[in-house]
């Protein structure tokens, strides 16, 4: 279920005329989030409610709200409007959610329009569709009954600044070490909350400018972070490597973009390959959507898919910016 804390040391607690939002995993509804109320919770499972739908019907005649029995975990309360005196102000590269067919649906901003419109894409369907501002609103996480802001409120408010290496050196078959101290790394640094997916890099050898996706598990010291790797096992294979990591070697995963016509050359990208993101530059357009990749530090070239690659962006002062916008 989506961005709810799954701890057995916590469970949310609801009673009847509580409102309160929904997910689902099912097909075409991950990542959404609808309106309801809880009408009761189950005599043989305190931890299951039935909950009725704002704008779901059980039917298309529209005549009678729909009511699920629902885990506890599916459940959580709506999110605080943002203080009155403090307007969201969006931009390009913010994790937000859209209202879009009776829920709200996570999504990021990709483009900003005249007028007060922006283009958000939604990773789960891969469409790119323009909200007013009123219909969106920034996403947030509940995390064991608290609403913990979403990275870019949380980055601006401290104007933390997290530099980025892009530097490659495409690595072969090597597990990451423990982390070394990086002097560096900025005394304001980003913060984040368990559960957080995210993207790692390292100054190991072999693998610098490289970027793998993470989950973060809990913080481990000052400005550090135990993470979970979604792709990089341990020496036996067995399960998912964890390892210590330095804040300003985390960043969270960028927005998808929709490349409509194709890559051209001398873009910049990231392909992904030896379990992560790479930074290149396009060296020749092949047919049947393929693109020879030059890797700078290596002096190589290698063949991706366009399935593989995806527009290189730069996690900059709390902002998502692509190489043109540096």
């Amino acid at each position: 279920m989506s961005k709810s804390n799954t701890s057995s040391s916590w469970i949310a607690q609801f009673k009847p005329g509580d409102r309160v939002e929904v997910s689902s995993d099912d097909p075409g509804f991950r990542g959404s989030w609808f309106a309801g109320t809880v009408i009761r919770r189950e005599a043989k499972n305190p931890n299951r409610y039935v909950v009725e739908y704002d704008q779901l019907y059980e039917d298309e005649s529209g005549e009678k709200l729909l009511q699920e029995t629902l885990d506890w975990i599916q459940l959580r309360p709506p999110p605080p409007p943002p203080e009155k005196k403090k307007k969201v102000q969006f931009k390009f590269g913010d994790e937000v959610e859209a209202f879009h067919s009776d829920g709200w649906w996570e999504g990021a901003i990709t483009a900003e329009h005249s007028g007060g419109k922006f283009a958000v894409f939604f990773r789960g369907s891969k469409e790119q569709i323009v909200f007013e501002e009123k219909d969106l609103r920034l996403r947030r996480e509940w995390v064991k009954g608290k609403w913990e802001p979403p990275f870019e409120q949380v980055q601006r408010e401290k104007e933390a600044k997290t530099p980025e290496n892009n530097s490659t050196n495409v690595g072969k078959g090597k597990k990451l070490s423990e982390p070394k101290a990086d002097s560096n790394c900025p005394k304001e640094v980003m913060k984040f909350t368990q559960g957080m997916q995210v993207e790692v890099t390292t100054d190991d050898d072999g693998f610098k400018g490289a970027w793998f996706a993470a989950t973060i598990i809990e913080p481990s010291g000052e400005d550090e972070y135990l993470i979970e790797y979604k792709t990089l096992t341990n020496d036996d294979d067995t399960e998912f490597l964890r390892e210590d990591i330095r804040a300003c070697n985390i960043r969270p995963c960028p927005p998808e973009t929709i490349v409509v016509d194709g890559f051209k050359v001398m873009d910049e990208v990231d392909a992904y390959y030896n379990e992560g993101w790479w930074v290149g530059v396009i060296a020749k357009v092949l047919i049947n959507c393929k693109y020879v990749v030059y890797f700078k530090e290596t002096d190589e070239k290698i063949t991706f898919k366009q399935a593989d690659l995806r527009p290189h962006q730069d996690w900059l002062n709390g902002k998502w910016v692509v190489p043109s916008e540096v």
